[in-house]
């Protein structure tokens, strides 16, 4: 249900809700995951080498770095987001990040945009995983949110409503004890048109 309500969204079907379990709603910015987000380009310019976008979605980032004539694989587990990212002339597999993921150990930036961080609602689990994935001297580039908590949320639009599955924020303050317990190190923290970026790079 979750990725039905998604891959919806994605086509224009209608308007999908993210709803927390205290009842606010807040419909999905997915015109901004398609078309692009003020701070963008600055993201972009930090990637260097092979880079791994994980949880592309529909592909704008992934797309970008292609055009750049940077190597880029997007990741993503909605179908319909990795057809829309191959359709737009980017590389994408369907694939969970805790699952087989192609060049483990060689990449050399891996994304997590859109506060992707919070996947699956265990950010130090997370950042292991991108720690296992990066090259020794790559570096991941995790976007951060206002403030740092884990939620049950769900999908919904004016006739269905998805599962609870958890999320996670994680704000500019905790993000170095998460990156520590992954073996990763914070090497920058940065802002570009209101969003909070880290660079973490490997220990060592």
């Amino acid at each position: 249900m979750i990725g039905g309500l998604y891959e919806g969204s994605l086509a224009g079907l209608g308007s999908v809700e993210l709803e927390h379990a205290d009842g606010r709603r807040e419909r999905l910015p997915v015109d901004q995951w398609c078309d692009g987000r003020p701070g963008d380009d600055a993201l972009l310019d930090r990637c260097a080498g092979p880079t791994l976008d994980v949880g592309s979605g529909p592909g704008r980032l992934t797309v970008a770095l292609a055009e750049r004539g940077l190597p880029a694989l997007g990741i993503d587990i909605t179908p319909y987001a990795v057809e829309m990212t191959r359709a737009a002339g980017g590389l994408a597999l369907l694939r969970d990040v805790f699952d087989h993921v192609p060049g483990a150990g060689r990449w050399k930036t891996v994304l997590l945009a859109d506060g992707n961080i919070g996947i699956g609602g265990d950010p130090a689990a997370l950042l292991r995983r991108v720690e296992a994935l990066l090259h020794r001297r790559g570096r991941a580039i995790a976007e951060l949110g206002a403030a740092t908590r884990t939620e049950w949320v769900r999908l919904r639009d004016a006739r269905q409503v998805s599962d609870w599955f958890r999320w996670s924020h994680v704000a500019r303050d905790a993000v170095g004890a998460y990156a520590a317990e992954a073996g990763l190190r914070v090497a920058e923290v940065w802002t570009e048109a209101g969003r909070c970026f880290a660079d973490l790079t490997p220990l060592g």
